[in-house]
């Protein structure tokens, strides 16, 4: 719900202090109305008190042990995101520091929740954004346990992937965020090593990914797991062993869904990202093929002509790379 058409007003002095008080279960209707107070369209000192409000308790130091309990509670969206931009800074500066228990409690409630709201289509359309919010904590959290704390994380995903197609299409979602996290966001938050440990876990499990994407691409008819697969593909494209693109289906696939309409762009996104690699000469024979049957792609296809086919055509002179 839109805290700003729910005409919530801050709560009084004595209410804000019993906000404060953290010893107890966090009052969650009175959160609700604080969040929805500085979200809405009262006068600035309302907005104002409520934001002092919500800083105070964004930086006391065990606002983090109520967040399960806010999560369970309210049905207010940007309060749920509030709760979770608190979890996220301990999980990002202080994760280490808490006890293995604490750990492994937050890891699993969010592991939880996830496949709870994703392997339901209804609740997974519905709740996208809280979902996608979720996800980007557990790619935090991995950050810090995964490989050493939590060496099934790969296969258990992957298992899960299979169990059904909306959970799968937020399986994808997952690791295109964890592929961009290590790949491209991650400068500042770890360290070198901590990085090339990552970059090293994801290479020696990609054949997981890889048989997963294959094996989704083959087999669904859902447009919506498609489109999360070949994003997700794209983020892993520049990186993974050229073996894994040219001793397997992945060409051929990718080349089968680019007439599509519905999966042109990312289908191009992911050859261009091929194109851009750097594989010497071994692979001459496979790039040739696919460079042809882009360009003949590009001639027999009405669907190609006028714009569209100018588009398409000045991206693929990027592909003329060999």
């Amino acid at each position: 719900p839109d805290p700003r058409h729910t005409g919530a007003l801050p709560p009084p002095a004595a209410m804000a202090e019993k906000l404060r008080d953290l010893s107890q279960p966090i009052d969650v209707p009175v959160l609700d109305a604080t969040v929805a107070a500085f979200y809405g369209t009262g006068s600035k000192e309302e907005r104002s008190a409520a934001d002092l409000i919500l800083r105070d308790l964004q930086n006391n130091p065990d606002m983090w042990l109520q967040v399960v309990h806010i999560l369970q509670n309210s049905q207010n969206l940007n309060t749920k995101f509030f709760a979770l931009q608190v979890l996220e800074s301990v999980i990002k500066y202080r994760w280490n520091a808490l006890p293995v228990e604490q750990r492994d409690g937050i890891k699993n409630y969010i592991s939880d929740v996830i496949v709870q709201l994703s392997s339901n289509e209804v609740s997974f359309r519905q709740e996208r954004l809280y979902v996608n919010k979720l996800n980007i904590i557990l790619v935090q959290v991995l950050k810090h346990e995964w490989p050493a704390r939590w060496t099934s994380f790969i296969p258990d995903l992957v298992a899960a992937a299979k169990s059904s197609e909306t959970i799968c299409e937020n399986c994808m979602a997952i690791l295109k965020l964890l592929s961009e996290e290590i790949f491209d966001f991650s400068r500042g938050e770890m360290t070198q090593q901590k990085i090339k440990e990552l970059k090293s876990s994801l290479n020696s499990e990609f054949r997981l990914i890889h048989e997963l994407c294959l094996y989704v691409l083959s087999a669904t008819q859902s447009s919506e797991l498609i489109r999360a697969t070949l994003a997700t593909l794209h983020a892993f494209l520049s990186w993974i062993p050229v073996g894994f693109i040219f001793e397997s289906p992945l060409l051929e696939t990718l080349l089968k869904f680019f007439p599509m309409a519905a999966y042109r762009n990312l289908t191009l996104q992911c050859l261009t990202e091929v194109a851009a690699l750097q594989f010497g000469d071994f692979y001459n024979v496979q790039y040739v093929k696919m460079y042809t049957f882009f360009m003949l792609q590009l001639q027999v296809n009405d669907v190609f002509q006028g714009k569209s086919y100018v588009f398409i055509l000045s991206k693929a002179f990027r592909l003329n790379t060999y």
